[in-house]
């Protein structure tokens, strides 16, 4: 359940954190006003997105009705996988992200065409709510029914506490800055994920399609049992296992190596902005 609240939160506030520079710029910008319909229409259209892929995803489950542990299998997977890139790009273009939007609105501006607001919200929401959808699908379709109100709960606190986070980071402080944001829920997300991903090896190990190559090779259930409520919470987190197999120590390993390569690798140079003579 604290996966759910997690994501949720970091994925609405990263929506509404491009939604908030869209209707920033549009509201202190003279001119501009027109463009703030286009923007709740993108707004909108992102959600009907989202919801889209939902639905689409809970039809392929219903047409796949003998193939449902391969199929939540891939689903934890790919959550992984978006997760991980919502983290680079992040890195890669959290710094800039405000400049460029702001450029975009002034050519929009321009040429009083603001089918770019409407696609850039769009954009955003969609791409925000559909890393959500994968990822509480991968989560949910795991949890006992009994949980699922639970779940829901929570999915609702995410975006409660999402709101409130925003609004702090709007005033600004000490406390909590956007770079020190995006820092701290950096690790989380990558502890997600890695959790994410030895959810998924034990369910292709479950399947039989991967070897656990040697069963239990230590055994930690005496100091933190990962069944418990301290040691499910720390697995739920960080992939934490107390009777790993070595193919599920080998796998983890490998994951935290790659995004010790990629989180290494320096950020492509802006590209110069000609300016006319």
């Amino acid at each position: 359940m604290e996966q759910v609240v997690f994501v949720i939160w970091r994925e609405s506030v990263e929506a509404l954190l491009v939604v908030g520079i869209l209707y920033s710029w549009l509201a202190r910008t003279p001119g501009a006003e027109s463009g703030r319909r286009w923007l709740w229409g993108g707004v909108v259209a992102g959600l009907l997105l989202a919801g889209l892929l939902g639905l689409g995803i809970y039809s392929a489950q219903e047409l796949l009705m003998d193939w449902q542990d391969q199929f939540q299998t891939l689903m934890v997977l790919v959550a992984a996988a978006l997760i991980v890139q919502m983290v680079l790009w992040m890195r890669a273009h959290g710094r800039t992200l405000k400049r460029e939007l702001e450029q975009g609105l002034t050519r929009n501006l321009q040429q009083q065409n603001w089918w770019g607001v409407a696609v850039l919200a769009a954009l955003a929401i969609a791409r925000e709510g559909s890393e959500a959808v994968v990822f509480l699908y991968g989560t949910l379709a795991a949890a006992p029914a009994s949980e699922l109100p639970w779940m829901g709960l929570a999915a609702l606190g995410g975006l409660a506490a999402a709101l409130a986070t925003f609004w702090l980071l709007q005033l600004g402080g000490k406390v909590l800055t956007w770079p020190r944001f995006f820092r701290i829920t950096e690790i989380l997300l990558l502890l997600l994920a890695a959790s994410l991903i030895v959810t998924g090896v034990e369910k292709l190990q479950m399947l039989e399609w991967l070897p656990t190559l040697a069963d239990g090779i230590w055994d930690t259930s005496w100091l933190l049992p990962d069944m418990g409520r301290v040691g499910g919470l720390v697995a739920g987190i960080t992939g934490y296992r107390a009777q790993p197999s070595l193919m599920t120590v080998l796998v983890y390993a490998a994951y935290w190596l790659l995004m010790a390569v990629l989180l290494r690798r320096p950020a492509a140079a802006p590209r110069p902005t000609h300016q006319a003579a």
